[in-house]
């Protein structure tokens, strides 16, 4: 079940809803965790069982880590973290690179394995990471232990943001999972930002998707360098809208029912460095491979040659997360070496160029970046970026039809991904002669309009993919 389904806005949303403000306060994790039960078992009802199971591991870890840590036990409490720890590892590794490991294993050895060939559980990356941070802030004492197993179970399921995120840490929702605001203006907050969210899927990622799809259907060889490019471009905005667009969703989930989940994206497209692009992309997975990976390594502590490798290191893994192919390793790899010289040797070079020309470079390298992301056959891959540099001619008639013919999606999709289309909007808002009740009307009016077409989109289409459920 996506957000972006009649389904779920018809019939899901409505009835937890219901539900949900219908029982007493004491009762709204409960709704909250067998909501989320039946939203991840609807498309995979035999994972409800790992998730059930990733769920009582990480509990009772962090009931047994607290409870040694106030025995004095540090040793043992220890040995409790390093238990969920690696049982979280195992079950995400099991199921997401255990295939991975095989082909690899079979293309470097004379030995003939067969795939296990096991289906991906949803979100397995996303709520593995959230379950072991619990453990570990638990353990380092930035987090107290929860002793209510349904309001555990609540976090780790909650549906909102259980399949492509953004990444809670527990941390950050404790004292929400206890004790939480709900109201009408927070309500209406919610709606808003949840339709904001469903147009940027349905309104601006599906169309710039069938636009990649319609490109990267032609053989690369075939492809001018205009071409490769503007699918490329088609690539990069659809990626952006779809994973942003889930976000947003998720964020206005959230405040529907009285939490407030931390922003995963802030407008990255508009950076002027690789550095700043991963500072405002997915800032969830970011924080949490700075928090639980680099600053344990040493971080920049250890002079620049550990810094160096404790980069390199959070990279391959950040490629990994994202999947079990050798294009996200190299993708990892590539960001990796761009991050390293970026500190080493182009930071003083960047800080002296114009905004413009930074906006520039660090464009032509995340589209480069995309290039090797998109494609998982590796030969399809360069075949792509070879086309993307020495196509076969610089433009022709079919490149300039593409341009021509998608020219105000891609319009507005540049406008959509920047920030001064939501400063223009909050201006106007803002005038002091616009009453509030005109305010909440326009408001009124947002929500109306862009829902309206992105049912319209929903009904008349069927090609509605979330590209980060593979992930």
């Amino acid at each position: 079940m996506v957000f972006s389904s009649l389904l779920f806005l018809f019939r899901f949303l409505p009835l937890v809803l219901l539900f949900y403000y219908a029982v007493p306060v004491t009762w709204r994790n409960f709704v909250l965790f067998a909501a989320s039960l039946i939203f991840y078992a609807w498309g995979e009802p035999v994972y409800i069982v790992l998730i059930f199971f990733s769920t009582m591991v990480d509990y009772t870890a962090g009931r047994a880590v607290s409870h040694f840590m106030e025995q004095g036990k540090k040793k043992y409490a220890g040995y409790a973290a390093a238990c969920s720890v690696c049982v979280n590892l195992a079950l995400l590794g099991f199921f997401k690179y255990a295939d991975f490991l095989i082909q690899t294993i079979c293309n470097i050895t004379p030995f003939e394995l067969s795939p296990l060939e096991l289906a991906l559980p949803v979100g397995i990356s996303f709520y593995t990471f959230q379950t072991m941070s619990y453990t570990i802030d638990v353990y380092r004492g930035d987090a107290k232990v929860q002793k209510n197993f349904i309001t555990f179970g609540a976090y780790v399921a909650l549906f909102p943001q259980l399949i492509a995120g953004p990444i809670i840490r527990y941390k950050t929702v404790a004292g929400q999972l206890d004790s939480r605001t709900e109201n009408r203006e927070l309500f209406f907050k919610g709606i808003m930002r949840f339709v904001a969210g469903l147009g940027k899927k349905v309104l601006l990622a599906n169309q710039a998707g069938m636009l990649w799809n319609e490109i990267a259907a032609f053989q690369a060889a075939d492809l001018t360098a205009a071409s490769a490019w503007i699918g490329i471009a088609a690539f990069t905005f659809q990626i952006y809208f779809d994973f942003s667009g889930y976000s947003d969703m998720a964020i206005g989930l959230g405040y529907m029912f009285g939490f407030s989940f931390t922003e995963n994206f802030d407008y990255p497209y508009e950076s002027r460095s690789i550095t700043e692009f991963w500072r405002r992309w997915h800032i969830s997975l970011g924080t949490w491979f700075k928090e639980y990976v680099y600053i344990p390594l040493g971080g920049n502590r250890k002079g620049m040659a550990a810094q160096i490798c404790n980069i390199a290191i959070v990279w391959l893994l950040t490629g990994l997360w994202h999947g079990a192919y050798w294009n996200f390793v190299l993708w990892g790899v590539y960001y990796g070496i761009v991050l390293i010289l970026e500190k080493c040797c182009w930071k003083r070079l960047l800080q002296k160029l114009p905004a413009w020309a930074c906006h520039i470079y660090t464009m032509i390298l995340v589209m480069i970046g995309w290039s090797l992301f998109a494609w998982q056959d590796m030969s399809d891959g360069r075949g792509y970026l070879r086309a993307m540099f020495f196509g076969a001619g610089l433009a022709d008639r079919h490149a300039v039809y593409l341009f021509l013919s998608n020219a105000v999606l891609l319009l507005i999709c540049a406008l959509g991904s920047l920030s001064v289309c939501k400063k223009a909007v909050l201006g106007i808002l803002g005038q002091q002669r616009m009453g509030m009740a005109l305010k909440d009307a326009a408001g009124a009016g947002f929500i109306v309009a862009v829902f309206a077409a992105s049912l319209a989109m929903l009904v008349n289409s069927s090609y509605n993919p979330f590209l980060y459920f593979r992930f």
